[in-house]
Parts: C-alpha cells; sequence; structure tokens
C-alpha cells in the first residue's frame, strides 16, 4: 500500500499526492463505501472552497449513505495517512471545512434525527442533520434546540458542533457547546469513543488527563473570560469545577481532533408569545453602548444591525421587505418572550424604557416581525457587498469583545478600518459582545491588505481581552494569530491536545495547530478576469464575469428548503436532486474554477461546466432568493453564448431556441400542424428532430393567433365596444390613460385567450389601448440557450417597436411572465447604452402592477368581485425574481379571492423540461410543492398563473387547465 504521506507535505493545505497513490485510495474507499467517492474534477470543484476566502482542492470527496460507510472511509484514510476533513453544509465562513485530502459530506445523506426523548428533552442525532430539521421533528413536543445561526435552514449540527456556532437567540440558550450531551467521534489515532460529562471519554485519550493537571493555572486565566470566547481549543470545560466535560471541550475544534459520527443534544422549551423590539440609535456604536442594560431584562436574542445594510436590503429586495422602523443609523433587535402575548408585550415596553433611546417600535410575532428576522438571516449575504456596492469579504468576520466593552470596540474598529481604508457593515449578536463584518479588502489583487489588516484586527481585539472568533471557528482566516490573543505557553498547551488526538496532524490540517498562513490558498486572486465579449456586459460587476460569479461567497442558500417555508424559489433543481453540484453555490464553484484555470481547464466548453449548468432551469430564482445576488441564469447563458459561438449546436437549440421564428410559419398553417403532431409516430419524429423528450406532449397551436385576429377583426370589435360604452370619441377625446398591450409570441400563438382578456379587462377599466402593429419578440428562448447574438437581434428590433412608446412615458403591460422578465432585467445588461432599453425596462408593467398603481389607472375602476374564486396560485419563477408577485396577491386578496400561493418552481421553466435528459428533474420540481398542492385542492378550485410554462407542465402532467389573472377577472367582468 502507498502511504499518501510519502508523496506529501504531511499538514500542509497545498500537498499532492502522486497519480498512482490518489488511484489506490479511490480504488479502497470504493470497495469500502457504498456511497460516492469521487476524484472528478468536477467533484472537486465543487467542494474546493466553503463560504470563506480560501480556496484549497480535495484530492478525494466521499458522500456516505450511512454512518458505517462514513467510519469505513475515515479507517480508509488512517489506513493511507492521508489529511481528513469532514464537512456538513459547507457554511464556514472561516475555511474550516475544506482540505486537500478526503473530504467527506454528511450532509446529503447521513442526516437523520435518530431519536427525541421530551421527558429529558434530549435529542440524538447524525452530523449531517440540517439544523433546521430538528428543530422540526422537536416541535410537536414543545421543544427546539437553543442556539440557531442565521443558516439554520441549511446549516448541519455536526457543522455546529465544528465551530461551536451560537446564533442570535445564544444570549438565552448558551453556545452549541453548552448545549451537547455526547458525542461518538473517532479521533485521528483511529480510535472511537463517547465524549460526555464527568470525565467521559477523558480515559481513552492517554495524557489528555494528565496535559490538563499540569496546566490548571494556566487554564483557569486564560479560558472561559467570556461566553463568545470560542478561539482556539476550549480547554476550561475539562477543569474539575467544570465536570471534566470532554463532549463541550471537543465542541469547536473544528474537526482537527475528532470526526463526529453522531451527538445527542439538549433541548429546551419553546418560547411561547415572542415579541420583537426594534430601538433605533444615533449609530451601532451607541447601541453597543446600551446592550449591558438590556441584559438584565434577561431577552431572548439582542442582534445589532446597521443602517447601511438595511438601505442594502431596501435596495436588493425592496422597500416593501423593510418595516417601518424607528429613526436611527443603528438599530437593536431585542425578542423577548411570556407566558401569553400579554406578558410579552408588557416586558417588551419595559425593556425599551431601560433602553436609553426614546425611538423604538414594537412588534409582535407575525409578518413586520418575519421581515426584521429575515434581515438578520441575510445578512451573511448583503453583507457581500458595501453600501457603495464593493466586494465585501469574511475574514474578520465574528470577532467577539465583553458585552460591555462592545461600544467602545466598535468605535475603535471603525477607525482601524478608515486607517486602512476599507468598509463594512457591522451587525450580530450584540448581547454576546459578537461582530459580524464582512470588508471590501481588494482580494482581487492579493493578500496583503487582508494580512495587515488582520493582524492589526486581531491586536485590537486582544486589548479589548476579546476573542478572534465568536461562533465560526478560528479556521484558515485566524489560526495563524492565535498567538496575539495567548500567550506562548498556551499554544504550546494546544499543540499537546493535539499530538493527543490526532499525533500523526491528518484531522483538517492547516487549522488551529500549525496553521497555513492566512494569505495562503485565497481564492480570488488566483482568478483569473472574465471581461465581457459582446454577450452581457455584467453592467453592476465591472464588466466582467469572473467578479460576477464571486458573488457567490458560499452562504449555502441555494440548499436551503426555501418553497416549504414560503421563502423564495430557489433553487429548484437542487432541491429535486439535493447535489451540491445542481445547487447555485455549486455551479459557481465550478465556474470560479474555470475562470482559476488549474482544476477545470477547459474553458467555456469545459465538459465540468456543462455538466454543472446542465440541471440549471433558468429560472432566475437566484437572481432575487441569492442574497449574493447571483444570477446563475445569465452565467448558463453566457456561457452557452461563449461556448457555441461559431459551431454547431445542440439540436434544440435551433428547435425550441428558435421557437418564435418557428411559430411564425405554423401560425400560416396551425390546424396543420396539430394534425401532423397528433400522429404518434410524427410526434417522436418532432420530439428527436427537436432534442427533446418524447414524453412530452406538444402544446396545440391557436387556430387563429390573437395578431391575426386583432388585424381583422378584433379592432372593429373594440371600437365598437368603446363606442357603445363612451360614445364615438377619438382615442385623445376618451380621457383614459394610454397604455400599449405588448402581445409576446408564446401568447399569441399558443394562447391567444390571455391577450384578449387582457384587451378586455383594460378597456372595460378605461384605458386606451394601443396594440403595435409590428410584432417585438423579446428573444428569451434565444437567451436560455446562449444565442446572445440573435437574442440582441431580437430586441434590437423590440425596441424600434416599443421604444417610442415608453420615451414618451406611455405603460407597457406584458402578459406573458418570462418575457416581461427579460424587458425587466436582461434587455438593460444586453443594451446597457441605449437609452430606449432603460425607457422600455422602467414602463413595462405586469397586469396587476398596471391596475395596482394608483398614480396611472382610472380612478373610477375597481377590480369586480372575486369572492366566489378559490384558487391554486402559481407565480411564474421569473416574475418572483425580476417584478414580484406582491401587486398580483394584493389585486386578489382585496377582490375577495382566497388563494393558495406556491413557492417554488413549477419545473417546465421554458424550454428546460422539453429538452431530453431533464425530464425526471422536470417532473420531480414540480413534485416539490406543485403537483401536491393541486392534487389536495377542492372540486371547485382552479389553477391560476401567468405563466405559459406552468400552465403547460401542469396540463401535461395532470390534464388540468390554468387560468391566467386576466381570464379570471375578464370572466367576472
Amino acid at each position: 500500500m502507498t502511504n499518501v504521506v510519502d508523496s506529501q507535505q504531511s499538514g500542509s493545505s497545498s500537498s499532492h499526492p502522486s497519480v498512482e497513490a490518489r488511484a489506490e485510495l479511490v480504488d479502497q474507499l470504493r470497495r469500502a463505501v457504498d456511497g460516492e467517492v469521487s476524484d472528478s474534477s468536477l467533484r472537486r470543484a465543487e467542494y474546493s472552497t466553503d463560504a470563506s476566502n480560501y480556496r484549497v482542492v480535495p484530492q478525494v470527496v466521499v458522500i456516505p449513505k450511512t454512518i458505517d460507510d462514513a467510519r469505513a472511509a475515515i479507517e480508509v484514510t488512517h489506513q493511507f495517512g492521508v489529511p481528513l476533513t469532514t464537512r456538513g453544509a459547507g457554511t464556514s465562513c472561516a475555511g474550516n471545512s475544506i482540505g486537500p485530502g478526503v473530504v467527506i459530506d454528511f450532509s446529503r445523506h447521513v442526516n437523520r434525527v435518530l431519536d427525541i426523548d421530551p421527558t429529558e428533552r434530549i435529542a440524538r442525532v447524525e452530523p449531517g442533520v440540517i439544523m433546521g430539521s430538528l428543530q422540526a421533528a422537536a416541535r410537536p413536543y414543545g421543544l427546539r434546540f437553543g442556539p440557531d445561526p442565521s443558516t439554520q435552514n441549511r446549516a448541519t449540527l455536526g457543522g455546529m458542533i465544528g465551530n461551536n456556532a451560537c446564533g442570535p437567540h445564544a444570549v438565552a440558550y448558551g453556545r452549541t457547546a453548552d448545549n451537547v450531551v455526547s458525542l461518538d467521534v473517532i479521533d485521528g489515532r483511529g480510535e472511537r469513543f463517547t465524549a460526555g460529562a464527568d470525565g467521559q471519554g477523558i480515559e481513552r485519550v492517554p495524557g489528555l488527563d494528565q496535559l490538563v493537571t499540569a496546566n490548571l493555572a494556566q487554564i483557569r486565566t486564560e479560558f472561559g473570560r467570556f461566553s463568545r470566547q470560542v478561539s482556539g481549543y476550549s480547554l476550561e470545560h475539562l477543569l474539575p469545577e467544570n465536570g471534566r466535560n470532554l463532549a463541550r471541550m471537543l465542541t469547536g475544534t473544528e474537526g482537527t481532533l475528532v470526526s463526529i459520527l453522531e451527538a445527542t443534544v439538549s433541548l429546551v422549551p419553546i418560547a411561547d408569545a415572542p415579541t420583537l423590539v426594534v430601538l433605533g440609535y444615533p449609530d451601532m456604536a451607541s447601541a453597543a453602548d446600551a446592550v449591558p442594560g438590556l441584559l438584565a431584562h434577561r431577552p431572548l436574542a439582542v442582534e445589532g444591525l446597521d443602517a447601511r445594510l438595511v438601505e442594502v436590503v431596501r435596495r436588493a429586495k425592496g422597500a416593501q421587505n423593510v418595516p417601518d422602523l424607528p429613526p436611527g443609523g443603528g438599530w437593536m433587535m431585542v425578542e423577548v418572550g411570556g407566558d401569553n402575548a400579554a406578558e410579552a408585550m408588557e416586558r417588551a415596553h419595559t425593556l425599551a424604557k431601560d433602553s436609553g433611546t426614546t425611538h423604538y417600535k414594537v412588534y409582535p410575532a407575525g409578518p413586520e416581525a418575519t421581515k426584521m428576522w429575515q434581515i438578520r438571516a441575510d445578512g451573511a449575504g448583503l453583507a457581500g457587498r458595501t453600501a457603495s456596492g464593493d466586494q465585501a469579504w469574511p475574514g474578520w468576520e465574528d470577532s467577539a469583545v465583553p458585552p460591555e466593552k462592545l461600544g467602545a470596540y466598535l468605535r475603535d474598529l471603525d477607525e482601524l478600518m478608515k486607517s486602512h481604508n476599507v468598509d463594512g457593515m457591522p451587525y450580530g449578536h450584540f448581547g454576546d459582545g459578537c461582530v459580524h463584518l464582512r470588508i471590501n479588502i481588494p482580494l482581487e489583487r492579493d493578500g496583503s491588505v487582508l494580512t495587515h489588516f488582520m493582524t492589526d484586527a486581531a491586536q485590537l481585539v486582544a486589548q479589548y481581552g476579546g476573542s478572534l472568533s465568536g461562533e465560526h471557528g478560528d479556521g484558515r482566516a485566524r489560526s495563524q494569530l492565535l498567538d496575539v490573543m495567548y500567550s506562548a505557553d498556551t499554544i504550546a498547551l494546544f499543540r499537546g491536545v493535539k499530538d493527543l488526538f490526532d499525533p500523526k496532524g491528518l484531522l483538517n490540517p492547516g487549522v488551529l495547530v500549525d496553521p497555513d498562513p492566512l494569505d495562503a490558498n485565497l481564492r480570488r486572486p488566483a482568478a483569473k478576469p472574465l471581461p465581457a465579449a459582446n454577450g452581457f456586459s455584467f453592467l453592476h460587476d465591472d464588466g466582467d464575469m469572473s467578479t460576477a460569479v464571486h458573488r457567490c461567497v458560499g452562504v449555502g442558500k441555494c440548499r436551503a428548503d426555501n418553497m416549504s417555508t414560503g421563502a423564495g424559489f430557489m433553487c429548484p433543481s437542487y432541491q429535486a436532486t439535493k447535489d451540491e453540484k445542481d445547487s447555485t453555490r455549486g455551479r459557481a464553484r465550478v465556474l470560479q474554477e474555470m475562470a482559476n484555470g488549474t482544476l477545470v481547464t477547459g474553458g467555456w466548453r469545459s465538459p465540468e461546466v456543462h455538466e454543472a449548468l446542465d440541471l440549471c432551469l433558468s429560472c432566475k430564482a437566484c437572481s432575487s432568493d441569492c442574497p449574493a445576488g447571483v444570477d446563475m441564469a445569465q452565467f448558463k447563458s453566457e456561457v452557452l453564448y461563449r461556448s457555441y459561438k461559431g459551431r454547431v449546436r445542440p439540436r434544440s437549440h435551433y428547435i425550441l431556441g428558435w421557437l418564435p421564428r418557428w411559430l411564425r410559419l405554423i401560425k400560416r398553417m396551425p390546424r396543420l400542424a396539430n394534425a401532423v403532431l397528433k400522429v404518434p409516430l410524427f410526434a417522436r419524429l418532432a420530439a428527436f428532430t427537436g432534442g427533446m423528450d418524447a414524453r412530452r406532449s406538444f402544446p396545440s397551436f391557436a387556430d387563429q393567433p390573437f395578431t391575426a385576429w386583432w388585424r381583422k377583426e378584433g379592432r372593429e370589435q373594440l371600437a365598437d365596444a368603446v363606442t357603445q360604452a363612451k360614445g364615438p370619441q377619438t382615442l385623445k377625446e376618451r380621457g383614459g390613460p394610454t397604455v400599449v398591450l405588448w402581445t409576446d409570441s408564446f401568447s399569441d400563438a399558443l394562447a391567444p385567450a390571455v391577450p384578449k382578456a387582457a384587451l378586455k379587462v383594460l378597456t372595460t377599466a378605461g384605458y386606451n389601448v394601443v396594440i403595435p402593429e409590428d410584432e417585438a419578440c423579446c428573444g428569451l428562448t434565444w437567451i436560455t440557450t446562449g444565442q446572445l447574438d440573435g437574442a440582441k437581434k431580437q430586441l434590437s428590433n423590440l425596441l424600434d417597436v416599443l421604444g417610442p412608446f415608453a420615451v414618451n412615458g406611455i405603460p407597457i403591460v406584458g402578459l406573458e411572465p418570462s418575457c416581461t422578465a427579460v424587458l425587466r432585467s436582461d434587455l438593460v445588461d444586453l443594451f446597457p447604452n441605449d437609452p430606449r432599453a432603460h425607457a422600455v425596462a422602467a414602463a413595462t408593467n405586469t397586469m396587476a402592477e398596471l391596475l395596482t398603481n394608483e398614480d396611472t389607472k382610472p380612478q373610477d375602476w375597481h377590480i369586480p368581485d372575486l369572492s366566489d374564486v378559490t384558487a391554486v396560485v402559481q407565480p411564474h419563477c421569473h416574475q418572483h425574481s425580476v417584478m414580484g408577485f406582491t401587486a398580483d396577491k394584493d389585486l386578489l386578496t382585496k377582490a375577495g379571492a382566497t388563494i393558495r400561493t406556491m413557492s417554488g418552481c413549477c419545473g417546465l421553466a421554458g424550454n428546460f423540461g422539453m429538452e431530453k435528459g431533464h425530464y425526471e428533474v422536470s417532473v420531480a420540481v414540480a413534485e416539490n410543492m406543485l403537483l401536491p398542492a393541486l392534487r389536495e385542492a377542492g372540486e371547485d378550485d382552479i389553477f391560476m398563473t401567468d405563466g405559459f410554462s406552468c400552465r403547460t407542465q401542469v396540463n401535461d402532467l395532470m390534464d388540468i387547465r390554468g387560468r391566467s389573472l386576466s381570464e379570471v377577472i375578464a370572466d367576472h367582468l
């Protein structure tokens, strides 16, 4: 057996085994493990980084199916002497979930809640269990796990134990370490044992008891000074007066001492009637000064929020997602509980009186409080850009000081940033003295500014008796600086502990003990520019796709089940497959590796890139749901554009990608086309020719497209209707506002009932409706297939048709959400210097937006009564992502309709679900939420959606005909 250590520097994050050694390792792992073992460049790219600044390419990725699988993989790594890093959701901000050897991902399969004992208030779980899943399992018993980081809907308990994660409610419930009962672990010697309280497990580590006894005075003076001192090894838990608790000591050791196979944790009662108080202060430091007084009221959470971060939320998510806040430049979010709502409200007002400010608002549990917590939850991603739009990076991510010193520390930290000419938006767990901060350090060049700033920041926090890390661990970001915080004797003590548990230094090397330099293995400086080249302009990323793909900092919200909570649509393919390559983050990592060029070496045509992007539905949900604003649909389009420019494309690009062009031909003979496609042989032949899945049925083409109807009889019918209603007046004399009804290719040829209904609604409402004489295609299908030159030709024509209306301030009404979204987003990025593009984007409305705009709608019109309507409503993904669904929801609700609004993609997503190789995933995405909701719907309930794709998917899979908003309103006029 080849010893992998022989061919690499032991403990070095930059080590590389020989090809032969890796092949032998992979072979042995595959013999031992029933789950996936991969050394492909695609898998290694996905796991080369986490939510930190660092990039360390693993040699092998193992995705075990069971604990026995994981144990077998760990044994093989011991036999081969290969570095081992265990990983959960990969949301580490410090770089402690990446490594140079074998990376084991527990999150995909080893993620069960094994048992809950409500009497003892404990739970037994596997390390890959998502924290939100544990909370859901404990909720029926009135229990929860106390610490709850903002990433709890994707963070795993194993990762939380590794980092000693805390979260907003740690001020009441303590850190993860305070809630761990016992751990089933394997150390670096290959020994498996249970660690717990009262010395359990200590005897299994020879020399540990003696090491602690010999250093009692040192441990008592340098450790446990305040609750968020989590940097280094928390040896205070091994003191006799602290119960010699090995489980708590191992919590926060970042995978450098043991690998966790199972954990038993304590649970706490769910707080009754939580009430949120938001306190306004002149600035964040003033808010921090008030913390000691607030803690006297025993709150459940005390969170700081900077005004600049709130402004970023307004710009990114819309003003409607920010509640009406009290005046201030910084806010404190304080949650209190009580036995009932009245008691909680009384406690909230009592706390506010002692807060040192007269500016406050109280939010009982409900939508406004939820919005506040969502701002806080999205902080890690939203703070990835400064208020001025610069990319901001972790590193000094979660420093902490005793709460009574927090205000002074923040003032000095602000001055330190100014002296280094950098900026960031502080927020965090102020009740515990923990500050989250991402800083616009210029990592595009090198790590010199990072090193200088971090060194000075470490000295500053040490002056305040603080901790380099308050909950994320030291990782690669801060381990080198531990000697600023601790004495030389303590650093030697850490090394002694490491030697006892992991004498060969193979567990998560480069972290905590014998650390790599903090500027080693930085991801961003190693990436090459990808300047815009006649495709998308990447307007908001300085014209560089490399900058755009590095928006992804790895917070992993795309891995969360946002749909089940109604919190978003991202990422439908990951929810269907649970495969990292199908997450927005996984795809971004592969694109970042393409920009790096050393692992993924084929550039735009790299097989790894195309495999990673294959199951992207181009739903654009990430563009709004990802707090960093990653637009994977745009990236996919650009990759396809550059890959196939001047080359033969897949068949589907010519058929589905040119669909509006074919529709123009089919409109001349729709009955013949329908008849031909009803013959199974011809249908199969057409599907093969177009690269489509034969299980898909073709939509029916309208006998009379809308434009044909309009030219032949619709114009006269409209004139007659207007004359009957208002008399024989000219257009200008009618007095109503003028709007342009833009009919896209899909609505025209495949669903003419929709524009007819829209015309009826708008005319009845009192609008003067203008229908352009010339057709105007948005080029959507050209965009999604990466044919951007063709898309620009289509859009150039559209600007000629719609531009004159837009520049004169006449609203444009779009009917198909995906097409409307092109005008509101992609159009401007493809034509950044054309004022008509900006005018069209500003003038374009959905039907609901137009009808709810009090400034432009006829004042004497009101939507008809829809109280007899009960509907399952599917917002189109592009509408959710670009325009939003708020106007539609408000319109339907005010009209009395009863609606159940879906969250998540229908799964067809334009050409995606039609293409061969995508059918199973397309159906699985539909099964995430939409299809089950329709099965549960009442007999008289209707399915409502403006999306042609959504209606097609449901009609194809369930034989249910969907209705657009315009049709539903028109039916009730």
